[in-house]
């Protein structure tokens, strides 16, 4: 009996600390409970009372995902309070995707506040794509300008020439306003001046005078308007509208002297070319006579070749050889008469 009652005192023993410790267990969870409770109870209080639906637990995993969630649970009630119905869930997944909440939260409550639709889903593919979706928003809703040509790029104007070849420096404001559903892969502001410079330069191109466009400068901003410039972009043309205009250089003047010079060093070529090509003539020309009075030369070395055969053959007597120099003789005098008588008269000396 003692050794049946003394094991059964060892086996209460063992029972009552197992139950200590059991009980100490469950008093540092109940203390844990209670510290993580209160931690997040001020804020669990917040959310219950602006209606913004997030649970204690839900805290606790954002907390344990590294979460933000006093942002999170601040732009709820926000949203909430503006009347805006965003699954928490929506946010803590922008938040892990490195989105900005609080720019896509005031975004998505002003354009809720202005009758925009614009959803969460798509203001948060705005913010990721590296575009500020709120200053997008209030661009929709307050237009903003965008000056033409951009002054940053280091020109202060556009210029184009008129038919009459009178150019036409102009600045344009552009008034634009954000579209924001296609805002997500529509062309930036850089493409609106450019498409809006090159429809100014064309439209004073096509003006036949350039008083013309000086007189009504709605004339350039109408033509533009016209060829739907904000197509494929991330905003709306409201209004383009001349800031300056001013008339440039003749363009058409400077042109035309300088088409002139290029056509007088042409003709200038040409008649370079036509004035080598007579001196070449004329030296062809010359060296053909010297070749022809040396033909002349060696007919005349062959006349007393020719008078001597005639003098053996006997074809020539003496007396027809001494008339014959008698008739040179006489042609040589008469030659040289001639020749003194033209140098009397050149020389105003003699008679005519």
């Amino acid at each position: 009996m003692l050794s049946l009652f003394a094991q059964s005192w060892v086996d209460l023993a063992d029972y009552r600390i197992w139950l200590i410790f059991g009980g100490m267990f469950v008093i540092v969870l109940t203390i844990i409970f209670l510290f993580v409770f209160l931690s997040f109870l001020n804020i669990w209080v917040q959310c219950v009372l602006t209606g913004a639906d997030v649970s204690i637990w839900s805290l606790v995993w954002m907390k344990g995902r590294k979460v933000n969630y006093e942002m999170i649970v601040k732009q709820k009630i926000a949203l909430v309070q503006a009347g805006v119905k965003i699954a928490t869930s929506e946010m803590e997944a922008h938040f892990l995707a490195g989105g900005s909440v609080e720019k896509t939260a005031l975004a998505v409550i002003a354009a809720h506040k202005a009758n925009i639709d614009l959803s969460w889903a798509t203001a948060s593919a705005i913010d990721l794509a590296g575009r500020d979706v709120l200053d997008a928003v209030r661009t929709s809703v307050n237009p903003k300008v965008i000056e033409c040509p951009d002054p940053t790029k280091g020109k202060a104007t556009l210029e184009g020439v008129c038919k009459n070849g009178i150019s036409l420096k102009a600045r344009a404001r552009v008034t634009v306003r954000t579209k924001l559903e296609r805002l997500i892969g529509g062309a930036t502001e850089e493409t609106i001046i450019a498409r809006v410079g090159e429809g100014i330069v064309e439209a004073i191109g096509a003006a036949e005078h350039h008083t013309d466009v000086l007189a009504n400068p709605r004339l350039i901003s109408q033509a533009v308007l016209k060829n739907a410039l904000d197509s494929q972009t991330a905003f709306e043309i409201v209004s383009i509208d001349i800031a300056e205009l001013d008339v440039g250089d003749n363009i058409g003047a400077r042109l035309a002297a300088k088409k002139a010079e290029s056509d007088l060093a042409v003709a200038q070529a040409q008649a370079e070319v036509r004035r080598a090509a007579a001196v070449a003539r004329e030296q062809e020309m010359t060296a053909l006579v010297e070749e022809n009075r040396a033909k002349v030369v060696l007919a005349e070395a062959e006349v007393p070749l020719a008078i001597a055969q005639a003098f053996r053959d006997g074809n020539l007597g003496v007396g027809e050889y001494y008339n014959l120099r008698n008739i040179q003789s006489d042609t040589a005098m008469r030659n040289a008469i001639a020749s003194t008588g033209k140098n009397s008269d050149n020389n105003g000396d003699g008679m005519k």
